[in-house]
């Protein structure tokens, strides 16, 4: 995936994140950490906020793996030779 298209995704991964994150009120990244280190294991009685948590992960997860990729292929270039410039004629 070209670094343009992995700014796109991320940017409507984000959008995604956004809803969970004001729903409930924690970061994405808080949210994440919290949920792996087991703490919000007394959610799961419930079925919405079950849902709603197996989703969030996912899509924080990859939200991770095209910022990673994002990275690697910027340190792979210089920042000035991944720009996307169209020229207006």
């Amino acid at each position: 995936m070209e670094i343009h298209e992995l700014v796109v995704e991320m940017k409507l991964l984000e959008r995604r994140l956004t809803l969970y994150e004001e729903k409930y009120g924690v970061l994405s990244g808080d949210f994440h950490t919290a949920l792996m280190a087991g703490k919000l294991a007394r959610y799961d009685e419930f079925d919405e906020t079950r849902a709603d948590f197996s989703r969030w992960k996912g899509i924080y997860e990859t939200w991770l793996r095209r910022k990673g990729s994002y990275d690697r292929q910027l340190k792979e270039r210089r920042l000035e030779e991944s720009l996307r410039f169209q020229p207006a004629y």
